[in-house]
């Protein structure tokens, strides 16, 4: 090893003081390990960006121990950027060379700071103001507990009998009759093959005072006719006076007697059914008012295909009823228009 050795083992040279081994830093003055001399507060430089040195008072320059053989610097090298240790952050940018570290990040970047996209606007509930929230949630909460309880009823309903629907068999019977009672004869092994004509006629009395009887209106036929060509027909056309009559002859024996609480309303249901449909085709004439009315159905079986070997009858089964007599809530069931209409209502 020579005397320009860098390890901690160099020799040093006769007339020269040792050379101190940096601790951490180098001296400002002194070059760092890559061999570049650092920048000294006293110095200058030439116009070649080289640092000039500093002579002493005599005009002696002490020779640098840590400069190449020869004494002479190569030319044209700016010093060299010491790196910030310890922990510091080093920072490449010369644009912010001018800046302090222990400043925050905000001043140092200036207004720079990172903004996400916008956030959408709320929608649906959350749009609302805080009453509405709350009044939207209590209508929802009450939506929901009423689905609930109707869903319930309906599963008590079409299951078979257990404790629940013998103890509450009334209440359940409420909520689902006459408006949500459940029909599943389309799921029976044997499927409804008949065709059910409900007919009707009634006793009434003429403007003139005189009672009369009409002959036989198929209402059945004139729900028919309404559907036929129609995309969107009405509940009320296709199954109210059907359901009626289903309601009717399962709460009643083959002598017409009611068979519990259910046959009166079952009764009173399809009384007033007629007399509006009656009312509507202006039985009897204008001015005259419905006294009584008998109710019966003509049942026919649907012919089988040719292709099947069945053999059924085809004479209808009539079942008739006896005469009803008509209160005033059972006329207060239907309106009669204010103008006289022609319809396809035919009384045989």
């Amino acid at each position: 090893m020579d005397a320009y050795d860098k390890g901690s083992n160099a020799r040093p040279v006769p007339g020269e003081p040792p050379a101190a081994v940096p601790d951490s830093l180098p001296p400002e003055g002194h070059e760092t390990s890559d061999g570049h001399e650092t920048a000294d507060d006293h110095g200058t430089s030439d116009a070649h960006g080289n640092p000039e040195s500093h002579e002493s008072p005599g005009g002696y320059e002490p020779p640098d121990s840590h400069e190449p053989p020869g004494g002479h610097k190569p030319s044209g090298e700016a010093p060299a950027r010491i790196p910030q240790q310890y922990g510091d952050r080093q920072r490449d940018d010369r644009q912010y060379d001018d800046q302090p570290y222990d400043q925050p990040c905000d001043q140092q970047y200036g207004d720079t700071a990172l903004v996400g996209p916008p956030l959408p606007p709320p929608a649906g509930i959350a749009a609302l103001s805080l009453p509405y929230q709350i009044a939207a949630a209590l209508a929802l909460a009450v939506v929901a507990v009423a689905a609930c309880v109707h869903v319930g009823m309906v599963f008590l309903h079409v299951a078979p009998s257990n404790t629940v629907t013998k103890q509450h068999g009334q209440a359940i019977d409420e909520w689902i009759y006459p408006e949500f009672e459940q029909n599943w004869k389309l799921f029976a092994p044997n499927p409804l093959q008949q065709n059910i004509a409900v007919q009707v006629r009634t006793e009434v009395r003429g403007a003139d005072g005189d009672l009369r009887t009409t002959g036989w209106y198929d209402l059945s036929a004139l729900d028919g006719a309404a559907i036929d060509g129609n995309l969107l027909p009405s509940h009320t056309q296709q199954n109210e006076l059907r359901r009626a009559w289903d309601f009717f002859v399962a709460t009643h024996d083959n002598a017409n007697r009611p068979n519990g609480l259910r046959g009166s309303l079952s009764e009173k249901y399809l009384r007033r059914i007629v007399v509006l449909r009656l009312d509507r085709e202006q039985a009897g004439g204008r001015g005259a008012v419905v006294q009584q009315v008998q109710v019966r159905s003509r049942t026919t079986n649907v012919p089988p295909p040719k292709w099947s070997q069945e053999q059924v009858s085809d004479k209808p089964i009539v079942r008739e009823l006896p005469w009803w007599p008509v209160s005033e809530a059972d006329r207060a069931a239907g309106t009669r228009p204010a103008e006289s209409t022609e319809t396809e209502a035919s009384a045989r």
